[in-house]
């Protein structure tokens, strides 16, 4: 009995990753790799085979790209379906799919499946679904589209499946320089994006310089909608800045034309940083979109700064390297559940980390955020095992507050399987006054996502889609026209904001420009026309001096005045002791 334990066991936690996609292995595939760098026609290419395909499906790695090439593929007629882990747009007489890369059916046959940024499979906390999708999608050709440092990643993927993998090379369709000079903020031009790495520096910047442009701003903790809407007004020609954290880095088609680095460290969760070649060439490769710009050009505000960009934008790309992680599956957890005799997930997850071996260039590895939720779940012993699972996976950030506690409600939810419909937590009455009211409406639209995403899996209990659907589009607006305000009451002061900053970000230029910023650049903010002319981007009418209004002088009280020559008088006695 013991022996037949340990044989179960053992054929649980040696497991050839391949065949666990039977629909997959069944079918005669073919692996093609779209290679190239940002703005080269690469993931065009792609999507003109998906439109060719009689049925197919467009595997993207955030929801915003997903809803656009839906919405492209609807423009050329073709009858598709959108599938997201937070909404469902079904067409009965659909043939072609898109949907983020978690949500694919590896049991539904296609033509043509498109997985694109395939460099993402090594992310840490997503890279096992792109390693899920290339090992099982069900199509007979399966095309990845990404950069060169994913190449021989692919090869020893394809090898180990025993599928040919065909090379298709890319080049840039028009040129990308860097700029000889910094470019400061005073002679900034349209058309430029600004980049930062941290939401508070965006929004202290867009504070800085709404009062001389229309700005656009993009960064992560905004929803997709508000990213898009922010996009438009850009692309549009609403707005003449847009300001940015490396979240432009992943779709969004933006007529850029130069960007700029205003810092060369990032805060990466961990510690701060330098940027990586792969950084820096992924994001500035947003500028030069072909057909609005001949040329493209990346720089910085500062001398600095630009030595690092232009050193890391020369440097060859890091290649991706095996082994690639896998994520445990439910099988897997219910297995290892019933062999050690246990339902702590939190256990039995580090249990498959650090024992699960897979043929093949693989590892098995453990999600930080899953972890984390993991051991919230394991303190609620009415929950079954596949519910912790479930529950565990959920996209929420328990570091705020307001997420924190809409998870907990939702656990309740799940436990006392009680209907729960969705409340909102803020008030948008009024737009944002401080940069904490346009945090917690982030946060609003991020609760409003894990309550869509509970009800596409247990949707007898959250069954409040219509209204929480209805309220994901008032909080959007509502940070969508705070964002359009000049921001200045948004942002910290500053002495609160160099106190509290954990982003990594240095502070040395800051205090080396300050001064600069804050009256010179205020003073003489240009913007840059064709053919090297400059303009004063902001008129200014000059002020009498009878016009402006007395200057307030407080004098002094008596009792301070005494205290002064008082403490005075000290000194001067202390100087002539030490004599």
């Amino acid at each position: 009995m013991k022996s037949s334990f340990k044989e179960q066991l053992n054929q649980i936690l040696n497991c050839d990753l391949k065949m666990t996609f039977p629909t997959a292995r069944s079918m005669k595939r073919k692996l093609y790799f779209f290679v190239g760098p940002t703005n080269s026609g690469k993931t065009y290419s792609a999507m003109q085979e998906l439109i060719k395909a009689d049925c197919g499906i467009y595997l993207a790695p955030l929801r915003l790209l997903a809803l656009e090439n839906y919405e492209f593929l609807k423009e050329n007629n073709i009858n598709s379906s959108l599938i997201t882990g937070e909404e469902e747009i079904f067409n009965e007489d659909s043939t072609h799919i898109c949907s983020t890369i978690e949500m694919i059916n590896f049991e539904l046959q296609t033509d043509v499946c498109v997985i694109d940024e395939i460099q993402m499979l090594e992310d840490s906390d997503r890279g096992w679904a792109w390693v899920n999708a290339i090992l099982g999608s069900p199509a007979s050709k399966v095309i990845m589209t990404g950069s060169v440092n994913a190449l021989d990643a692919l090869k020893q993927i394809a090898e180990y499946l025993g599928e040919e993998l065909e090379v298709v090379k890319f080049k840039r369709i028009n040129p990308l320089e860097v700029l000889a000079q910094p470019i400061p903020f005073r002679e900034l031009s349209k058309g430029t994006a600004l980049i930062a790495f941290s939401r508070r520096d965006v929004l202290d910047m867009k504070s800085k310089l709404s009062k001389y442009f229309k700005v656009s701003v993009l960064y992560g903790n905004l929803s997709p909608e508000v990213r898009k809407e922010e996009a438009k007004r850009f692309r549009d020609g609403q707005t003449d800045i847009l300001i940015a954290t490396d979240a432009i880095a992943m779709g969004l088609n933006l007529p850029i034309k130069i960007i700029l680095f205003t810092t060369d460290t990032k805060f990466d969760g961990v510690s701060s940083r330098k940027l990586t070649p792969n950084e820096v060439i992924q994001i500035s490769g947003r500028a030069g979109r072909y057909g609005h710009h001949e040329v493209g050009y990346v720089g910085a505000t500062n001398k600095n700064v630009l030595k690092h960009i232009d050193e890391m934008f020369h440097s060859p790309l890091r290649t991706i390297k095996p082994p690639f992680k896998v994520k445990a599956t439910l099988e897997q957890i219910s297995a290892f559940a019933s062999h050690l005799g246990t339902k702590d997930l939190t256990k039995i997850l580090y249990f498959f980390s650090k024992n699960m071996k897979f043929t093949g260039p693989f590892v098995a590895t453990n999600i930080s955020n899953m972890i984390e939720l993991a051991q919230i779940v394991d303190g609620k012993i009415a929950l079954k095992l596949e519910d912790k699972y479930l529950l565990a996976q959920a996209p929420t950030n328990t570091k705020s507050p307001l997420l924190k506690d809409a998870y907990f409600s939702y656990v309740n939810a799940v436990i006392s399987k009680k209907p729960c419909d969705y409340r909102l937590s803020i008030n948008i009455k009024t737009l944002a006054k401080t940069e904490l009211d346009l945090l917690k409406a982030e946060d609003e639209v991020k609760k409003i996502s894990l309550y869509l995403w509970l009800s596409y899996k247990l949707p007898e209990i959250f069954y409040d889609i219509e209204n929480a659907t209805k309220h994901r589009i008032l909080v959007n607006q509502y940070c969508e026209d705070s964002l359009k305000l000049n921001l200045k009451n948004l942002v910290p002061n500053r002495q609160n904001f160099r106190k509290d900053n954990r982003d990594g970000r240095d502070h040395r230029d800051d205090k080396e420009n300050r001064g600069r910023r804050d009256s010179k650049d205020r003073k003489n903010f240009r913007t840059n026309k064709p053919g090297g002319q400059k303009e004063s981007f902001v008129k200014k009418e000059k002020t009498d001096d009878a016009s402006r209004p007395p200057r307030k002088f407080h004098k002094d009280t008596k009792p301070q005045i005494e205290k002064r020559q008082e403490v005075k008088k000290h000194k001067i006695q202390k100087k002539e002791t030490y004599e």
